[in-house]
């Protein structure tokens, strides 16, 4: 039997031609003509109704039918009237012109002036009331009737109404008897105003003046809001000058700092003082003058760092990367400040003159069977950060998974076929950005297609986040990213562990992260590499970054994800505004600061909201307050 779940005043037309088949059977009709209580009929039509999978109370069908009576006859004295120009009123005209045809005729003004809560006598309908059983005999047999119970209405008491022209005669029921003569003296002393027919008004016309009042509206929105935009961006400038201003002022005090410092033994080189600001570690940490520069970590008790000595760059921003200080709570908070003072700066403003996909094209590489929800996250977190367009290539099994996920997302199923590679490399010139890895899995024709497809893309040179399972592939073959200095590995402690020993062939020493990130790094030709826990560690090989924003104590799966979709953004815009403002800061070092601070913040928006039951779809709902907490504060 069929589920009926439209228990309300709605009916499917499936139901209602069911409702007329019944209603218009010949014991039916038969037994509605001349009887004026007739609620068994309709408890009988009802219980035929349940019988072919559809539950509905006598007084619903009964209502429905009423309904139905009224559609079909003010379609048909609109089709007398207007040579069947309403025919379209009424959706059952033909069925209801079928079973009615051998009917007597029935009185239209009887259904257009009696309203929804009023008694309809044309057939005898009434609620009788009674607590006994009525019997029915017809043609079908007798049946036994069920106790009635109070019937609760669920449909609305005041009908939609239908503009039909009514006629009001004299001999209305609802005027007295003894005020009949005096309305009839007033009337024929009164001369009659012609009434205005709006049937006569011409349709075109109406709609002519609707469209152009729409028009002139539409051209008003778009005015105020160009004007609005344009507002905006010169806000965004002033903003944005303001900040290299401060940026400028920043530098020229080091460097007074610096020139009154003592020089130091080493006829090429100087060291800085301690400063009050943010800790960038370096590649040559050490804490006595002369000794050689090497990679090595001293004094981990105090947290010491100090940066290979070099004359200090006159570029305002880099004079930030050219710092050193002991590392402590209030150290990570400037460093995380000032760095996001520079994440800021590479962000494109937005303006009505841009045009589609000039903010970002992020191309996503993985997605298989068992593995959907990874490259979607990718996906949808770089579209949240600010990418116009966001494109998976997956197996053909993920794509229709990945594609019910989200309409924003191209996905493309070609990652197992024939010529994946050659389906890939077309789309190449599209993309701004490529992340590798996410749900790639680790089928070894997949692996060598995501290789190939890095291979191709470091010809175009762009930059290159890989994630999860193409860190498997770059622990197996390091040479496939080895020595890109636009590639950006994001592994978390497992994976990181995994590539330290498979390039140094040696246990990890745990006790010092920060020195094993710049050593892997070193090791991988100086990419930036992404080592996520506690404080997220950001290296080059030659500086350090700590990233402590936000975080909370919930992890879950699909947060990896998040980061490396929105680095595969940030990183296209840090590349793009580095040709005319950044020279010395390394722009993947700042693209991964800028995408870890978001991911963290995220997970504490998140987790202020839903505590232990976070989810990562709960964090990419906060992506776009997060980013303007962060980004356009």
């Amino acid at each position: 039997m069929q589920a009926n779940n439209t228990r309300g005043f709605l009916w499917s037309d499936v139901e209602t031609r069911t409702l007329l088949n019944i209603w218009g059977e010949q014991d039916i009709q038969v037994a509605l003509d001349g009887n004026f209580r007739n609620s068994f009929v309709y408890r009988d039509v009802a219980r035929r109704l349940l019988a072919t999978g559809f539950e509905r109370t006598p007084e619903q069908c009964r209502v429905r039918i009423k309904s139905l009576k009224r559609q079909f006859l003010l379609a048909k004295e609109g089709n007398i009237r207007n040579n069947g120009q309403y025919h379209k009123i009424c959706k059952f005209y033909d069925t209801m012109e079928r079973i009615l045809s051998n009917r007597p005729t029935i009185d239209p003004q009887e259904f257009i002036d009696v309203g929804a809560g009023m008694e309809d006598t044309a057939d005898g309908l009434e609620e009788d009331g009674e607590d006994g059983q009525d019997t029915y005999s017809g043609s079908m047999g007798e049946f036994p009737m069920p106790a009635e119970t109070e019937v609760k209405l669920e449909y609305p008491t005041v009908p939609i109404p239908i503009p039909v022209k009514v006629t009001v005669g004299n001999n209305s029921s609802s005027a007295r008897p003894n005020n009949i003569q005096s309305a009839t003296t007033l009337n024929s002393s009164r001369p009659k105003r012609p009434r205005k027919r709006r049937a006569n008004f011409p349709m075109e016309k109406l709609m002519e003046q609707f469209l152009e009042q729409s028009a002139q509206a539409e051209e008003s929105f778009y005015r105020m809001e160009e004007q609005r935009l344009q507002a905006e961006e010169r806000r965004r400038e002033a903003e944005h000058s303001r900040e290299l201003h401060m940026l400028h002022m920043l530098g020229q005090m080091f460097s007074g700092i610096s020139s009154a410092s003592p020089v130091s033994a080493a006829p090429s080189s100087r060291t800085v003082p301690p400063a009050h600001g943010p800790v960038y570690p370096s590649a040559s940490p050490t804490c006595t003058r002369g000794q050689s520069s090497h990679l090595r970590h001293t004094s981990p008790q105090a947290g010491c760092f100090h940066q290979e000595s070099r004359p200090l760059n006159s570029d305002p921003s880099a004079l930030v990367f050219e710092r050193f200080s002991c590392l402590g709570s209030t150290s990570y908070r400037g460093m995380d400040e000032e760095t996001l003072s520079l994440v800021k700066t590479m962000v494109p403003p937005l303006t009505s003159k841009k045009h589609k996909g000039q903010d970002g094209r992020v191309g996503i590489i993985g997605g298989c069977k068992e593995y959907t929800g990874a490259p979607y996250f990718a996906a949808i977190s770089a579209l949240k950060v600010g990418a116009d367009l966001a494109h998976v290539f997956c197996t053909r099994d993920a794509a229709t998974v990945i594609k019910s996920y989200s309409p924003e997302l191209i996905v493309h199923p070609v990652l197992d076929g024939p010529n994946a590679v050659e389906e890939i490399e077309k789309w190449l010139p599209r993309l701004h950005s490529l992340v590798v890895g996410p749900g790639l899995g680790r089928e070894e024709a997949l692996l060598n297609t995501a290789k190939e497809v890095i291979e191709k893309s470091k010809a175009r040179d762009i930059p290159i986040v890989i994630d999860a399972d193409g860190l498997w592939l770059v622990s197996q073959q390091p040479s496939v990213i080895q020595g890109y200095r636009k590639g950006i590995l994001t592994p978390n402690f497992m994976e990181f562990t995994r590539l330290y020993e498979a390039l140094h062939h040696e246990p990890m020493d745990s006790s010092d992260h920060q020195h094993s990130a710049m050593q892997l790094s070193v090791a991988m030709g100086n990419l930036t590499v992404v080592l996520k826990g506690e404080r997220d560690l950001i290296t080059d090989g030659s500086k350090v970054l700590s990233c402590s924003v936000g975080g909370s104590g919930r992890r879950c799966g699909g947060q990896g994800d998040l980061l490396s979709g929105s680095l595969g953004v940030l990183a296209h815009w840090a590349y793009a505004s580095s040709a005319g403002n950044f020279k010395s800061p390394n722009p993947s070092m700042l693209a991964a600061f800028g995408a870890c601070s978001l991911t963290r913040q995220c997970n504490s928006q998140a987790f202020n909201q839903h505590g232990r039951s976070t989810t990562t779809s709960d964090m990419i709902l906060e992506i776009g307050s997060a980013f303007k907490k962060l980004f356009e504060s």
